[in-house]
């Protein structure tokens, strides 16, 4: 998925350092309203980054979408410097990318995209043959590649029956990382976990106690050190926790993302992940050159070529062009915790 906002804001993600890495808290970050343009023309509930929280661990990026009848539908776009995570919670999503990718994601089903010097791709919600809208829900993050590694080549990863982990009081679907001594195939490319947990009453979840960790509730209602968590809001649970005590309503469920504290500073505007102005403003004015070229040449370009939406795909047809950068130049935000 993409970031559709109309007037992006580039973000600047200062490292962490063992300073200013929280040590075991709950802070609770509210959630924001953003409104996302062109042809999806729905809202989502944004929930990283913050001005003060901008990364747990490598996740750069949450955004909550649904429940609700509004069809997907994302024409091809960029990325560069991050791996997507597509996590459907209701209906299913077709994705197809310009590594060659066309597959149908659905709920409990994991996508991964790894973006590298540059991707593009479109996603759409598949509609069942009444014509009646499906119910769509469902979570997109981002993971900041390392520098090391964020010039690799794009490349695309579905996994249809990931690993479950079970424990005192919960079961969890292991999306990437290790939780609860159970690996998930997903291939990542720093220190880090994600998890889909189910659980109710009392329960005790194993942490790595060098990740910091947050955590979104989806379903039901989630009590942590006495403080209640509804859905919305992000949890920040900091870092050098061993184990997490939780107690949950019936029929509970929560997302559980952590990592090592990022100790690079990195730069996101739109659907880019770098770490300067001019790098940005490069993948900007990639993408734009592709506007138009013959499909061979756009195949051979920075970010490749989708098929299926030419001028003779209708509804489908077209591409999302870059909006226009600010005229202003970054200063560094200071991360708070």
């Amino acid at each position: 998925m993409t970031n559709l906002e109309v007037s992006p804001q580039q973000e600047v993600c200062p490292p962490a350092t063992p300073e200013g890495s929280a040590g075991p808290c709950l802070q609770l970050w509210p959630e924001r309203e953003v409104p996302l343009g062109g042809v999806r023309a729905m809202n989502v509930q944004r929930t990283l980054p913050q001005r003060g929280l901008p990364t747990i661990g490598a996740w750069c990026f949450l955004d909550s979408f649904g429940p609700d009848r509004t069809a997907m539908s994302v024409l091809p776009h960029p990325h560069i410097g991050l791996q997507t995570v597509t996590w459907p919670l209701a209906g299913t999503i077709r994705h197809r990318d310009s590594v060659g990718s066309d597959v149908l994601v659905r709920p409990g089903e994991l996508n991964i995209m790894t973006a590298g010097h540059g991707v593009s791709h479109s996603e759409f919600a598949v509609l069942p043959s009444d014509g009646v809208l499906p119910v769509q829900r469902g979570l997109q993050l981002w993971v900041a590649l390392p520098d090391e590694q964020r010039h690799r080549k794009p490349a695309f990863e579905q996994h249809r029956n990931l690993p479950k982990a079970t424990g005192e009081g919960f079961t969890a679907a292991v999306m990437v990382g290790e939780f609860g001594g159970v690996v998930s195939p997903a291939t990542m490319y720093s220190p880090i976990v994600g998890a889909e947990v189910s659980c109710a009453g009392s329960g005790v979840l194993p942490l790595n106690e060098h990740f910091e960790h947050g955590i979104l509730v989806l379903d039901g209602a989630l009590a942590v050190d006495g403080q209640d968590i509804p859905p919305g809001p992000l949890g920040y649970l900091g870092i050098g926790r061993r184990e997490l005590r939780i107690e949950a309503a019936p029929d509970t469920r929560f997302l559980i993302i952590g990592g090592e504290p990022l100790q690079e500073e990195l730069l996101m505007w739109w659907n880019f992940v770098g770490r300067t102005h001019e790098e940005i403003e490069q993948a900007r004015d990639d993408w734009e050159a592709q506007a138009g070229m013959p499909d061979a040449r756009a195949a051979a370009a920075r970010y490749g070529l989708v098929l299926g939406h030419g001028p003779e795909a209708g509804a489908e047809a077209g591409r999302i062009p870059a909006p226009p950068l600010p005229a202003v130049r970054l200063t560094p935000r200071k991360r708070a915790v």
